[in-house]
């Protein structure tokens, strides 16, 4: 009887565990589900966004503490917001793409009644009154905010380990950089810890950490997405963007944030087409510009190799690629420099020792900036903004790496971010995507760049969609 009543018990034992690996293999399903299909699913009724929210809860306290991801969790919130979304489809409402997804921000834009941190000391405990415009535009789609993500302090850095909240890793190789200042985002996205992510991107700060995660990462024109209710770096070079997995997920976000914001003075009121619709574009005619020097000056031999091949893939679906050149722009830093010390000036005054130790040598040297070199560098981006248009007289698109090497070691020094092919795009304002075209030896992502004119993100996304459709690297996942 003894026996009888253990073997039960252990019987019992057993079948709960094995309920209990079975919701976690199918969390970590759904957890993995691109934004699209995780849509899709919702759409249909197959899955509730409260079961992709738990999945992702699921997936940040298994991981995060390994990554360091995120900064607040907004657990409760999250479930709430979810269940809400779930009534509203049971009820015949449904607000679009976004609806019931679970996302991720950067940590520099602000959230209505959520900490928003920069990553600093300084606002620690700092929470809004009133949301970044595009988390309004996200919430009012439906989305589900499942937490802030940690940064390079203040987005002033692409090493991602100068933070208040601790060093961030790369899901691929934890010992190596995920790139910055949206190390967060990349990482949470890679990693499956959220569906997609809002970004911000002021000298590559998008895209960098989307190829050193191998994810795709897109910049858009400057102006196309409002930087209202985002903390500042420079007025003259933030973008905000969306990290997804794949070139349709940053579409669909792309749908959402993107519009004009009257009450923005960097915002432009030029219409915003269905970028979904994009996707669809033939590429045959579009013309590729391979921006030879200086992006693929002294490049890592498995980058170069990946990249050329990515190049080779282009050019049997496009029409015949020419070497560009671009305008020169001049140092970035002379803009971005005295624009970062104008917004933290009371702060960085009145309590310097809240910043990190990199940030603020780096805002106290722009103490010094000469107005003369500030003057001369913004007038020269408004000249270069208007020069590059004669680049699209002749190509449609300008391909180069995203990166000229791999991620670095989180014990590089702190400038060892990986030389860095980005900012260039910010001066110009052009769009800009970074999506996976390889891998190293030692299985570290390489990305590809795509290019295009002002307000051309429609042939960004066409032409990586197009790639990304004739490649299997995006459907590679890390290993934690």
């Amino acid at each position: 009887m003894s026996s009888r009543r253990e073997f039960l018990t252990l019987s019992a034992g057993a079948a709960t565990w094995l309920a209990s690996a079975q919701a976690v293999a199918q969390s970590q399903d759904l957890a993995g589900l691109t934004l699209k299909k995780a849509s899709d699913l919702i759409r249909t009724k197959a899955v509730s966004p409260v079961e992709l929210t738990q999945a992702c809860l699921a997936r940040i306290e298994k991981y995060n503490s390994k990554l360091n991801a995120f900064i607040t969790v907004t657990r409760d919130q999250a479930l709430a917001t979810a269940r809400e979304m779930e009534s509203e489809i049971q009820r015949g409402k449904w607000r679009g793409p976004l609806h019931g997804v679970p996302i991720a921000l950067k940590d520099n834009i602000e959230t209505a009644g959520i900490r928003s941190t920069g990553a600093s000391e300084l606002f620690k405990d700092r929470i809004p009154t009133e949301d970044a415009e595009v988390a309004r535009r996200l919430k009012g789609a439906g989305a589900v905010l499942v937490g802030k993500l940690n940064l390079h302090e203040f987005a002033y850095g692409g090493t991602s380990n100068v933070t208040a909240f601790g060093t961030m890793h790369n899901p691929w190789a934890l010992d190596h950089v995920p790139g910055g200042s949206s190390g967060g985002p990349g990482a949470a996205v890679a990693a499956d810890l959220c569906y997609g992510a809002l970004g911000t991107d002021t000298a590559g700060s998008v895209r960098m950490p989307s190829s050193h995660c191998g994810i795709v990462g897109l910049k858009p024109t400057y102006g196309r997405v409002s930087t209202r209710g985002v903390m500042v770096l420079s007025w003259t070079l933030d973008h905000v963007g969306p990290m997804c997995r794949t070139v349709e997920d940053v579409a669909v976000m792309m749908n959402v944030v993107a519009g004009y914001d009257e009450v923005e003075p960097t915002s432009t009121d030029i219409p915003v087409p269905d970028y979904t619709r994009a996707l669809k574009m033939p590429v045959s005619k579009l013309r590729l510009g391979i921006v030879r020097r200086p992006f693929f000056d002294r490049l890592d031999p498995e980058v170069e190799k990946a990249v050329n091949a990515a190049i080779d893939v282009l050019q049997k679906m496009t029409a015949p690629a020419i070497d560009a050149e671009l305008p020169k722009t001049g140092s970035p830093a002379t803009i971005w420099g005295p624009e970062a010390y104008a917004y933290h000036l009371r702060w960085i005054t009145e309590s310097p020792a809240k910043y990190q130790p990199g940030t603020r040598a780096q805002l106290q040297r722009s103490a010094d900036a000469k107005a003369w070199e500030y003057a001369q560098a913004r007038r020269q981006v408004d000249l270069v903004r208007r020069q590059i248009k004669k680049t699209f007289l002749k190509v449609d698109v300008l391909i180069a790496p995203t990166m000229k090497t791999p991620a670095p070691l989180l014990s590089a020094p702190q400038n060892a971010i990986g030389a860095n092919n980005n900012e260039v795009f910010d001066v110009f304002g052009l769009p800009s995507i970074s999506l996976p075209c390889g891998f190293t030896r030692s299985g570290l992502p390489i990305g590809l760049q795509i290019t295009a004119g002002h307000f051309a993100e429609s042939n960004v996304l066409a032409l990586a969609h197009a790639y990304e459709q004739a490649t299997e690297w995006h459907k590679r996942k890390p290993s934690l």
